[in-house]
């Protein structure tokens, strides 16, 4: 690209000098044109990657919805996020089992999608999480659903250490722009709420719990090809109903990548909890790098870790094509995904977050940002 400009420029240099030296106006007519032929015939390539070269996803949570799907493949988002369909296997059937993640792997498939990440894996829960009796059998089977997860072609795994108190909100339909109906958290809400049936849970005991686990699946994960990406804590406030939240400061995800280093031991880079936080999304983007973001939630939102609204993606606190840009810079190639958008008019709130409607416009907003990171980086 830089030769074909260069040349332009002496070419146009040459005109010029030429005019200077006393040639007629319709001699430097005659060489303009051919200067006009020859960009013509070896235009300025113009670089075009497809969504940045990055997965880009949508989630089904609530599952293999018809309505969903075809808007999603209308638009050529063919990533899907979600977890094992235990409808489509026996009864009996355990979700970490081959033969359960193969149907919903030919599920996805059957319907022109593939399942890219498992987002909340079966056999990771309060009893690993908090060290109780029979975290082993827990940890155990979770080994063996990373190894029927690659045999079926799957290579990602997004999970939190949030234990009985996972995603909190004190609002789910807060008015915001428009009418839209946000979700919303604040600490004073939430502070005097009474204890859950585990009492009080230290961080201490969540970091040592947390260290057991690592060192037991990373090492399986390694051999599997499997990349585990930890969600941050949503929210990142020190505690909720009395039990602890550790991943909540860039230090401490620091900390738990070092608990066990290795290259499938990575992040799912939430920005909206990172944001709020308190730090700059581009530059922690830059400090975790494409060996440890496994996977993007790309959301938005405005307000601190003790008081915040999740809002459209082109109107919170983030500047978000600079944090495409970075995604891109980085050279990540990986799933993304929007993530909690507000319920827009006519459609249910039955499942706040993930107004289907606020996806498409998520959708549209995050692959515009894309192509404009793309264009003007070529």
């Amino acid at each position: 690209m830089k030769e074909n400009r260069r040349d332009f420029i002496k070419k146009s240099a040459s005109l010029a000098a030429a005019l200077s030296l006393g040639v007629t106006a319709a001699s430097a007519a005659a060489i303009q044109q051919i200067v006009l032929e020859k960009t013509k015939a070896n235009p300025v390539p113009q670089i075009y990657i497809r969504d940045a070269g990055m997965q880009l996803c949508e989630a089904y949570f609530s599952g293999m919805d018809e309505h969903k799907m075809a808007l999603t493949r209308q638009m050529d988002v063919l990533g899907a996020v979600g977890g094992i369909n235990m409808k489509l296997v026996a009864a009996d059937a355990k979700p970490w089992e081959y033969n359960s993640i193969k149907a919903t792997v030919d599920a996805w498939e059957k319907v022109g999608m593939k399942l890219r990440v498992i987002e909340g894996p079966p056999s990771l829960g309060e009893k690993t999480k908090l060290g109780l009796d029979g975290r082993d059998e827990e940890i155990a089977n979770f080994i063996t659903f990373m190894k029927n997860l690659s045999k079926a072609g799957i290579d990602t795994i997004c999970y939190n250490w949030m234990p009985v108190v996972s995603w909190f909100r004190t609002s789910m339909d807060k008015p915001g722009r428009g009418g839209a109906l946000m979700t919303a958290y604040d600490y004073e809400d939430s502070k005097n709420l009474p204890l859950t049936p585990y009492g009080a849970v230290s961080k201490d005991s969540l970091w040592k719990n947390l260290e057991y686990f690592l060192k037991a699946v990373v090492p399986e994960a390694e051999k599997a090809g499997i990349k585990l990406a930890m969600h941050p804590d949503d929210p990142q406030v020190d505690s909720i109903k009395g039990i602890s939240r550790i991943m909540t400061t860039v230090p401490n995800f620091d900390r738990m990548l070092k608990l066990y280093p290795s290259p499938n031991n990575g992040i799912t880079m939430c920005q909206g909890n990172f944001s709020l936080m308190g730090v700059d999304i581009p530059a922690t983007v830059k400090h975790f790098g494409k060996e440890k973001i496994h996977f993007v939630h790309f959301r938005n939102v405005r307000g601190s870790k003790f008081k915040f609204e999740e809002t459209f993606h082109d109107e919170g606190q983030i500047d978000m094509y600079k944090a495409m840009e970075a995604y891109y810079d980085i050279g990540f190639k990986g799933p993304l995904r929007p993530d909690h958008v507000p319920t827009m008019d006519g459609d249910s709130n039955a499942f706040p977050g993930y107004s289907t409607m606020g996806i498409l416009y998520a959708i549209g907003y995050i692959r515009g940002l894309m192509d404009a990171v793309v264009r003007n980086k070529a």
